[in-house]
């Protein structure tokens, strides 16, 4: 399990950081130099670089990964940024599958529980904010994590009763065979069973045959 404890002091140019991205060939190596290149030259910026590495999209020497050069195809840009997400917050994806549609305040108070407190309350709002902005920037749509369906596999016992019609038949043999067993005459009784899966229908008809035959 992990959390991403990683986060950006300032959330309004993220749209803008990763368009920056897409429009630069991938560097070699990301560096804080690369940072200033692309406009973002605040010393706060250079919180973006740990952002990328938490979502995979560079190793820990800031190298960028298969996963950013996914990143730089348009057509699945925001599709990687969400599958790294579900990867970064495993912790909290764990505790809802939703999680990018919570509001800030609730990923803040699961983050709080998630670090044992161990973090600021203004760490945590930072930590709350980067993870909303990174949510609404990446596509959740055709999400298969959050559209999964756990079923409980328990099965269902369906309450059956056997039917009247048949309940008659077994009366009317029963009938008859104590009736013939009052001259001393036996009788082979065949009993033609309805057909049915449900055993209660079954356990029903040999209750019935105990109850009139063995104790009548």
């Amino acid at each position: 399990m992990s959390l991403a404890t990683t986060y950006l002091v300032k959330t309004s140019n993220l749209d803008s950081f990763f368009e920056k991205l897409l429009q630069a060939q991938a560097p070699e190596k990301f560096t804080h130099k690369l940072l200033e290149n692309l406009g973002f030259k605040s010393t706060n910026d250079r919180l973006y670089i740990s952002v990328l590495k938490s979502l995979g999209l560079l190793d820990e020497g800031g190298v960028p990964t298969q996963r950013y050069f996914d990143f730089l195809d348009r057509s699945r840009s925001k599709k990687i940024i969400a599958k790294g997400l579900r990867e970064a917050y495993e912790d909290l994806f764990a505790l809802n599958k939703e999680a990018y549609n919570m509001s800030a305040e609730n990923v803040k108070n699961k983050f709080k529980s998630l670090t044992q407190g161990s973090k600021s309350d203004s760490v945590l709002t930072n930590m709350s904010r980067t993870f909303k902005a990174l949510s609404e920037y990446a596509d959740w749509s055709g999400d298969t994590e959050s559209s999964t369906i756990i079923q409980d596999e328990k099965p269902k016992i369906k309450k059956t009763t056997v039917e009247p019609k048949t309940e008659q038949v077994v009366k009317e043999v029963f009938r008859e065979n104590r009736s013939s067993n009052d001259v001393g005459l036996h009788y082979n009784i065949q009993i033609h069973l309805p057909p049915s899966r449900d055993p209660a229908v079954y356990d029903a008809i040999f209750q019935s045959l105990k109850k009139h035959i063995l104790n009548g």
